[in-house]
């Protein structure tokens, strides 16, 4: 029973130095980095309890070990070792449907788990949306075109589980490590499953009698780009980002997709790209920085240390985005806007500043992705056309 003191103890070091200063996951590794004699199965149980302390977002004030018993109560489903010690009689009660738990549970207010309720956009069942941060989202999988039954049979030669949730999409447990089992990028992404709903705007392209233009304007991976590939076929495909080591991974990535058809170059799209001078394309992606908002299911830190005025920091950064890759856009050509965000000030907000400053674009779908009732990320997609 020590060990688990000792596990209680360690979580609550973390969380007393950490300041939100790095991504969790980066700053976790750095701690575990200074205490070698910390084995796998320790920082494993350590991580656990950290990222389950900042699930509870800001919905109850107390200390630290009635925070823990409290986030192990509502985020777990089987007994926990440590929850025995500090609350015995709820890990009794341990199997109870999340609803239920809550009831049992006067200090917390579950509308504040996301503490930014008031900014996320109509149409998201905000109550659902809260409590969604308590429970770790899936791992999915996007299957590449004619590499179906290959990867469902190496998954099960493998004893690995999985949900089909369509032809090509797979839900897998988060622990589950791939890399030795599939080619990642060559017969599968990893690619959450709201990003992968997406690609149903593309429909209007494909089947197009040309070939097609493509611009990846805020690239990070490629996953768009390499999805783009996968749906419009032989395209002529042009990515971009801010990051010149964002690029070389990009690179390495398409490299490992077979992808040899393209154009790269680093740019800030916020400000001019002479790069592109003279350049019109028919498909321009904006996959655009933001808050992240709809993805803090996987980095409940945020929920402690995401700063508010941040969500009209990105708004305007947004607005200098669409505004410089609108401008290459031929006519006919359709522009397709992404956020991984709730925030009204991301979604709507821009989709209406495309519409005041560029008439000319009309809409043709806008919606919100509610992955997070697929224990998936929360996306929203705008597409216009020329």
């Amino acid at each position: 029973m020590s060990r688990y003191y000792s596990y209680l103890n360690t979580a609550k070091e973390v969380v007393s130095n950490y300041k939100g200063e790095l991504p969790l996951a980066i700053w976790l590794k750095q701690f575990f980095a200074t205490r070698k004699q910390m084995g796998s199965r320790d920082r494993r149980e350590v991580s656990s309890i950290v990222y389950q302390y900042y699930r509870l977002g800001k919905s109850v004030t107390c200390s630290f070990e009635e925070r823990i018993g409290i986030s192990l109560f509502l985020c777990r489903t089987t007994s926990s070792e440590l929850l025995k010690l500090l609350k015995p009689e709820w890990n009794n009660k341990i199997d109870l449907p999340l609803p239920d738990k809550i009831t049992l549970l006067d200090e917390l207010n579950q509308l504040h788990i996301f503490p930014f309720t008031n900014e996320i956009q109509e149409g998201i069942d905000k109550a659902r949306f809260n409590l969604s941060h308590l429970i770790q989202p899936d791992l999915f999988i996007r299957i590449r075109p004619n590499k179906s039954q290959q990867v469902k049979n190496k998954l099960q030669a493998n004893g690995i589980g999985f949900i089909e949730l369509s032809d090509s999409c797979l839900s897998i447990s988060n622990a589950t490590s791939l890399d030795t089992i599939l080619d990642v990028d060559k017969e599968v992404v990893i690619q959450d499953y709201s990003s992968q709903q997406v690609a149903d705007l593309l429909a209007p392209l494909i089947n197009s009698k040309k070939t097609l233009k493509v611009w990846d304007c805020c690239a990070a991976s490629g996953g768009k780009s390499i999805m783009a590939v996968d749906v419009l076929g032989s395209i002529n495909l042009t990515t971009s980002d801010v990051r010149s080591s964002i690029i070389q991974n990009l690179r390495k990535r398409f490299e490992r997709a077979g992808i040899t058809r393209y154009q790269s170059f680093v740019a800030d799209i916020a400000t001019d790209i002479p790069q592109l001078k003279g350049h019109y394309f028919d498909l321009i992606i904006c996959d655009a920085p933001c808050t992240g908002s709809g993805t803090w299911g996987r980095t409940p830190e945020n929920l402690v240390y995401f700063k508010q005025e941040s969500i009209q920091q990105f708004n305007v950064l947004q607005q200098k985005i669409v505004s410089h890759s609108i401008a290459h856009l031929v006519a006919g050509g359709y522009f397709l806007y992404i956020t991984c965000s709730v925030f009204t000030a991301e979604n709507e907000a821009i989709v209406a500043f495309i519409q005041q400053q560029f008439p000319q674009l009309q809409l043709v779908s806008a919606s919100i992705i509610e992955g997070h009732k697929k224990r998936a990320d929360t996306m929203y997609a705008a597409l216009f056309r020329l």
